[in-house]
């Protein structure tokens, strides 16, 4: 098995929104903003060479929407999913899978794209891929409360259903191959899924919402998204301890710095030890 960072770009959300109700005098020590408010995200993806599959977890924002829509999110960066799977030698013809931890744009938005250039025409960005979620999440993605309808764009979603490539993973086993474990966590949004990956004699975590940063450690740091910020409590701590317990090395999807980590438990609870590349591991 091999594993490559695919990054996709950086964007920008208010540093409010990210940190729900913790001051601003102390998020901004790990992630400060700009004078707008804003902190900078990445938007980083991770392509899994497993066997004859290749497995790409999420596929960033995309670029169909109008520039009215970007200009809330002050997308930047040279990096997108095209060119990151290029500088790897693959292109989009290649990846076998793609697996959706969520449906929110951030996340879904590059696995459909406009069909030769021509907005009125959409087509799957993995013509080859078989596009994964789950049942349960899907309904509650195509069916969207309103507190998420933003996130959930039709765009984005219901051409996976159309193409005929889209299905569903079993919640009762929660794999996607023998190396490719998941477990679903519901305080972001419903039936979230975290990938957990056995690689090179360590178990990998591909954060996702459930952990957007470093910064996000600390038990109350819970981003104002969150649909049932309580119940992200409770998921933190239980996977906080388990991670340390297990010596997980947790992969950010939105760290504008950092790609991995290890974590630590103080007086204080569980806080980050070390932050380092994928390439470290070898």
């Amino acid at each position: 098995m091999k594993l490559h960072v695919i990054n996709t770009g950086f964007f920008k959300l208010d540093g409010g929104a990210m940190f729900g109700v913790v001051p601003k005098v102390l998020w901004s020590k790990t992630n400060p903003a700009d004078e707008n408010n804003l902190c900078s995200w990445a938007m980083r993806c991770l392509l899994v060479e497993s066997r004859d599959r290749l497995i790409l977890i999420d596929n960033g924002i995309g670029d169909k929407q109008d520039a009215k829509f970007f200009s809330n999110y002050y997308l930047y960066g040279e990096d997108s999913l095209v060119n990151s799977l290029e500088k790897k030698g693959f292109s989009t013809n290649d990846i076998t899978d793609n697996f959706l931890t969520h449906l929110h744009f951030d996340h879904c938005g590059g696995g459909v794209r406009y069909k030769n250039g021509q907005s009125s025409q959409l087509e799957m960005t993995f013509k080859n891929a078989t596009y994964w979620t789950n049942r349960e999440h899907w309904e509650w993605a195509t069916v969207p409360n309103a507190r998420e309808k933003a996130s959930f764009l039709k765009e984005n979603i219901f051409p996976m259903e159309q193409s005929g490539q889209l299905n569903f993973l079993d919640l009762e086993e929660k794999k996607l191959s023998e190396d490719f474990e998941f477990f679903t966590v519901d305080g972001h949004t419903d039936k979230q899924m975290i990938p957990k990956i056995k690689y090179k004699g360590n178990t990998i975590v591909f954060a996702a919402d459930l952990l957007p940063s470093t910064g996000h450690i600390p038990l109350p740091y819970v981003m104002g998204y969150d649909t049932r910020p309580l119940v992200t409590l409770e998921e933190k701590k239980q996977f906080l301890e388990e991670a340390v317990t297990n010596q997980y090395i947790i992969f950010f999807e939105h760290d504008p710095i950092h790609e991995c980590c290890t974590l630590k438990m103080t007086e204080k609870g569980v806080r980050l030890d070390q932050t380092f590349s994928l390439n470290e591991l070898g």
